[in-house]
């Protein structure tokens, strides 16, 4: 064989294979290519704690709260299986909303058990009884800080986190919240005349560091365990964020939050609520987000015992049914930049798609 028809033979062959690659990446499924342009977010049963997992289109991560601490470890445990399940190896950035054991427990644990890029929180503890959970948690996480291995931002409101693949803007920090409309914000909310009557929270919880994420046409409000005062201060007279499609029900369904103002002036699509069957849900404030203007959908990540059979959502919304403890399973939301997305049951293996609004 001549040295030019070895030449001719290898452009053949070279040419043949590009072909193949085309037509195997033409052939791929399109849940595939969709799932590589996709925003996925776990909300991961921490047992009526908070830990929610985004993952963005670029390979970044944002890790809202770490859930409870000991338990031998099961609430980093099942951060870490989540985190392979989406395909990462490290988490970007750590928020925590407030330093309530439920929430940000679990940092020591994480920390331990896989590698973190960056801490994320409001500032100074606020719960400052000495001897306290709260102390010791935020003494625990001020040794994890001090050991120099990790990035620590303060956040502010109206601060952009530097997240790639989606927009994640504070909307409340240690007391304070944003001053100004957030675009589609700005309309009068007529659901502040609705007089709630909610008991006063001065902890913590009225400190939260709450977002609002942006997914190219999709919103979702995370505002951790903000109570029902601050709320209606950046929702009343003026709803300063507008619509939302997706809402992580606050403070796992207490009284404290869940405001009329909030609830029923963002007018989202889907609420997801982290409870634990005997923590959170309870029944006024089941009803406040089931009856919310707008609602399609509320899921919940365990069957509340107080809310009882007429005020849950329906068996298929509810990750942990009744009578099973401690299995587990988590709800996964797989969303479009166009505005739709997918929600998912790990316990049933159910999911629900909704078309973009």
């Amino acid at each position: 064989m001549t040295l030019r028809t070895e030449i001719r033979k290898r452009r053949w062959i070279s040419s043949l294979l590009v072909l193949a690659f085309g037509f195997a990446a033409a052939c791929m499924p399109s849940q595939a290519r969709a799932a590589k342009k996709a925003l996925q977010v776990y909300f991961i049963d921490v047992e009526g704690g908070q830990s929610t997992l985004f993952v963005t289109p670029t390979g970044q991560s944002l890790l809202i709260d770490t859930g409870w601490p000991d338990h031998e470890g099961r609430d980093a445990d099942r951060i870490v299986a989540a985190a392979k399940k989406a395909g990462i190896s490290k988490i970007d950035y750590v928020l925590l909303t407030h330093y309530h054991d439920d929430h940000s427990g679990g940092v020591p644990q994480l920390a331990e058990r896989f590698p973190i890029g960056t801490f994320v929180d409001h500032g100074p503890n606020r719960d400052t009884k000495p001897g306290g959970p709260t102390e010791k948690v935020w003494n625990d996480y001020q040794k994890v800080l001090a050991t120099g291995k990790y990035k620590h931002i303060v956040a502010t409101p109206g601060q952009v986190l530097p997240i790639t693949g989606m927009k994640v803007t504070v909307i409340s920090s240690d007391g304070k919240v944003i001053d100004h409309n957030l675009p589609g914000g700005g309309a009068t909310n007529e659901y502040c005349k609705i007089d709630d009557h909610k008991p006063m929270d001065r902890s913590e919880n009225a400190h939260s560091l709450g977002v609002m994420i942006n997914f190219g046409k999709l919103k979702i409000l995370d505002l951790g365990d903000l109570t029902w005062d601050k709320e209606r201060d950046f929702m009343c007279p003026v709803n300063r964020l507008g619509k939302v499609d997706i809402l992580v029900v606050s403070h796992h369904g207490f009284r404290p939050s869940s405001s009329h103002a909030l609830v029923d002036g963002i007018q989202a699509r889907v609420a997801i609520m982290n409870n634990a069957p005997t923590k959170g849900g309870q029944p006024e404030v089941l009803d406040t987000v089931r009856q919310a203007p707008g609602l399609e959908t509320l899921w919940q990540l365990h069957y509340s015992e107080s809310g009882g059979p007429e005020r849950n959502t329906a068996a298929q919304y509810i990750a942990n049914p009744q009578g099973e403890t401690d299995q587990g399973h988590y709800i996964l939301l797989t969303a479009s930049p166009k505005g739709s997305f997918t929600v998912y049951n790990s316990g049933n293996k159910e999911s629900k798609d909704y078309a973009a609004r």
